[in-house]
């Protein structure tokens, strides 16, 4: 299983941050490659979504689940279907500013997208999990 990690420090309160990472409708502003989301139901723990992903010029479809959910301080969402992964946030308050910290675990489609694939993949996903986190900070704190 591959692995990203980012972190960021925003100058907004913490519950507006986590509040913005809830609501899956928001990824289709600081997730670059993220085309569609669909099919909100619930919120908090069960919240589900459908989505649709593109990851080398190849569109994916799954859907996530909110299955952990504490306060403004964690939230950890599992998504199936056409990319497995594991996205776990955490916010803090530090000084009237959050720090998001970003944990993502998931499974490169390799029968799809080939092993020689796999290494451009793994830059890829880092870069734009760092361009995912300034996206974040820029629409917060405008």
């Amino acid at each position: 299983m591959a692995k990203v990690e980012q972190s960021i420090t925003i100058k907004a309160p913490v519950e507006k941050v986590f509040s913005y990472l809830c609501d899956p409708m928001n990824q289709l502003e600081w997730l670059p490659s993220m085309t569609d989301v669909r099919d909100i139901t619930g919120e908090g723990v069960g919240q589900k979504f459908g989505w649709t992903y593109k990851m080398m010029g190849v569109s994916f479809k799954g859907e996530t689940e909110v299955v952990e959910s504490v306060g403004s301080e964690r939230r950890v969402i599992k998504s199936t279907g056409g990319i497995q992964s594991t996205w776990t946030w955490t916010t803090k308050s530090e000084n009237g500013k959050t720090v998001v910290n970003l944990t993502v675990e998931y499974t490169i489609p390799v029968p799809v997208l080939g092993k020689v694939a796999e290494r451009m993949v793994l830059r890829q996903n880092e870069r734009e999990a760092a361009l995912a986190m300034t996206n974040i900070k820029e629409r917060l704190e405008s």
